[in-house]
């Protein structure tokens, strides 16, 4: 079942990639207290991810954390290695990228999708939502090969 606005997140593991490398947390810890846009991509460095929906986050991240956002969040189903080199090459070194390594975040979430036919495996859907203290305020799920719903500016609208 698909996540839904006003469910809590669940608690699975996820890598926040760091400069430092790679640091261990959980969904409980990392989005208790705080409010965050997080949104996921298919992939690190793929195209749309990398032409549009990282860059909506990095052009609008004082835009969101003027409307109340504490922090801006990445996840994708790569490891914190690739996630961090991404972070890095893009430039966006304000948004955190939390690692989802073996798709548990989103499996859990009920997010997945298939992208064998591209040689990518069970990957996130594209997705951006708003979590407060670790329950979903927001929730934008694009239609496959999409991307509207889930940029920063869709968001900012619902802020």
């Amino acid at each position: 079942m698909t996540i839904q606005v006003g469910d809590r997140l669940p608690d699975v593991p996820l890598t926040i990639a760091t400069s430092e490398g790679p640091r261990p947390t959980t969904t409980t810890e990392y989005f208790g207290g705080k409010r965050v846009a997080l949104f996921a991509v298919p992939g690190a460095y793929t195209p749309t991810c990398s032409a549009k929906h990282l860059p909506s986050y990095v052009e609008k991240a004082s835009e969101l954390k003027g409307k109340g956002v504490d922090e801006i969040a990445c996840t994708s189903v790569n490891d914190a290695f690739v996630m961090s080199a991404w972070n890095r090459d893009q430039g966006s070194e304000n948004i955190t990228m939390l690692a989802d390594g073996n798709g548990q975040l989103a499996d859990a979430l009920g997010l997945t999708m298939d992208g064998a036919k591209f040689g990518m495996g069970t990957r996130s859907q594209r997705y951006s939502m708003i979590v407060n203290d670790g329950v979903v305020e927001q929730l934008n799920v694009e239609a496959p090969g999409e991307y509207q719903a889930s940029s920063a500016e869709t968001l900012l609208t619902q802020l």
